[in-house]
This record gives C-alpha cells, structure tokens and sequence, in this order.
C-alpha cells in the first residue's frame, strides 16, 4: 500500500533552549500536533492531501501562537496584511492570495482562488473583492490582536527598521506556518500562511505565497512549504528548487532539502527551513536556523514534534 503522510510547520529561527518557558513549549508542542493530526486522520480516511493540507493550516492560523491568521503581525500601518499559497501536484493547480486583511483563513481563500477563479494569484484590493463575491465575513481588527504581537511592534513603530518574526532572541512568537502531504493514491500538495514582518511598508511581499519560492507541488517531485528570511527564499526559488533537483539531478526529498537550506540558500545569505514530502510519502525537515517549530507522521509509523535541533 501506498505511504501516506504530512509534514507541518510553524516556522524557523532563533529558537534558543531555555528562552522560552516550558509551559509555553507545551503550548506550542500541542498546537502542532492538533493540526498535524487533524491532516493525518483526513490522510488515513483515504481524503486528499490537499484537503490535509488546508485543515492543517486552518488549524494553525486559528491559533495566535502563529503568525498568519489570528496571530498575524502587525505593519507600519498597524494593521495585518496576510498571505497564503496552495498548490497540488498531479494537475499542477494552485492558488494564492497576498495582502489581505480581516480574513480568518487566508488558506482556504487562496485554495478559494485555485478553484473558483481563472487566476492563479490575487493581491490586495482585488482579493478581497473576490472574498466579498463570496460572502467571506470580514473579521474585526480585533479577532487579530495579539498582546505579543502588538508589544513586538511598538518596540520598532515609527522607524525604518522591520522585524523578520524568527530573527530576534525572544521568548516570543514565531512565523509563517504551512503543511506538505502525500495522500494514499500518491498525489501530494503544499500549503504556507503568512502573516509576514513587523513593521512592514510598501505592500511587501516575502515568498509564502509565491508558487515556487515559498510554496510547490508535483507529483513527480514532491510537496514543498518554506519558511525563514522571504526575500532570499524568492532570489533562490527555493521550493521548486528542491524539485528541480530531484527531478533532474535524481537527487532524494531528503538530499535535496538539505542541499538548498545547508548550502544554495546560505550562499546567498539566507536562513529558514522547509519541509517537504515526495510522492512515496518520505518526509524531510531541514533548517539552518536555531530551531523550526515541526511536526510528522507517517502511515509507516515514523512520528515527531520538534523545536530544536
């Protein structure tokens, strides 16, 4: 029978032992596997991976220990700008969403996008013009005020510096979050939330939902969601990358993830971590930072809930 399995992620960085309290390590370690399970048990009904992917990622962006949904960052403006990506790998198809405000889970209208719309990436304005057609509840800036969040932001508020969520030590809260899944008839399927940098200006955008750099699937290759500092993520196309190694260089998920997140990626300055799941269900989770928050399981019975190294 075929392995199936699902990756999750909520982001990479400065995750130092002992910085953060053991109560709050518990919280993380359960909010993990709450969602990880929640995709595992759609996996082992015989659903698909990209259903797995999306519950899994609702899950976490309904949680504000991560930032993208309700625990989404604050910008210069003191708003939240969110992004999303989702793709599958046996059609290619994928959806994405960037720059939008007061919806609940980006996720499910980026998947909205891939498979209500022509379009394959909608920003802004126009995006939620789109959710508005259909009848998405606009949420009050209020659902998405997080006391951390909002003390992270009045630290660096009124100046030039911006804060990639995982690069200062702090017993804080930590980034992008996203799934990877291989379902039980071999199609796989990615997706990655976003609530992007503290203090953000100009409508920036990082590689969350970037098909490609912070989000990609195919069949022939495997299922792919980033996380980590966004701009270096887009410069090295990192997603498809990993892919692109696998099928032209033959190279495994695992060999190939480690080649882009402990070699191309740092040639370029870059730190974050991905996760990714290929076509047999064989999951990899590298990153080059101090710790990525994780989670696995696997129909062969391999499971686990990281932080650190």
């Amino acid at each position: 029978m075929q392995t199936f399995s699902i990756a999750i992620h909520g982001g990479a960085g400065t995750l130092v032992k002992g910085l953060m309290t053991q109560e709050l390590e518990a919280q993380y370690k359960e909010a993990l596997k709450i969602a990880r399970d929640l995709g595992y048990d759609i996996l082992k009904q015989g659903g698909s991976a990209l259903d797995a992917v999306e519950v899994s990622v609702k899950s976490l962006e309904d949680s504000p220990l991560f930032n993208a949904g309700k625990g989404a960052v604050f910008t210069a403006e003191g708003t939240h700008e969110m992004d999303a990506a989702i793709m599958e790998g046996k059609h290619l198809e994928a959806g994405a969403v960037s720059l939008i405000t007061g919806i609940k889970n980006p996720v499910t209208l980026a998947r909205d996008v891939m498979e209500k719309s022509y379009h394959v990436f909608l920003a802004g304005e126009g995006a939620m013009q789109f959710a508005k057609g259909l009848d998405y509840k606009v949420e009050n800036p209020d659902y998405f005020y997080d006391d951390v969040r909002y003390q992270q932001w009045q630290g660096i508020k009124d100046s030039d510096t911006f804060q990639l969520d995982h690069s200062v030590k702090k017993d804080g809260k930590f980034g992008t979050v996203g799934a990877v899944a291989c379902d039980q008839h071999g199609t796989v399927a990615a997706a990655t939330s976003t609530g992007g940098m503290t203090n953000k200006k100009w409508g920036r955008v990082g590689d969350s939902p970037m098909i490609g750099a912070g989000n990609y699937a195919n069949n022939k290759t495997c299922a792919v969601s980033c996380t980590g500092s966004g701009e270096f993520f887009i410069r090295g196309v990192v997603a498809y990358d990993v892919s692109c190694l696998m099928e032209h260089k033959d190279m495994s998920v695992e060999d190939a993830s480690n080649e882009v997140i402990h070699k191309r990626i740092l040639e370029i300055n870059g730190d974050g971590g991905l996760i990714a799941v290929d076509a047999q269900g064989n999951i990899a989770m590298p990153f080059n930072t101090e710790g990525m928050y994780r989670a696995s399981k696997s129909s062969n019975g391999d499971e686990e809930i990281s932080i650190y190294k």
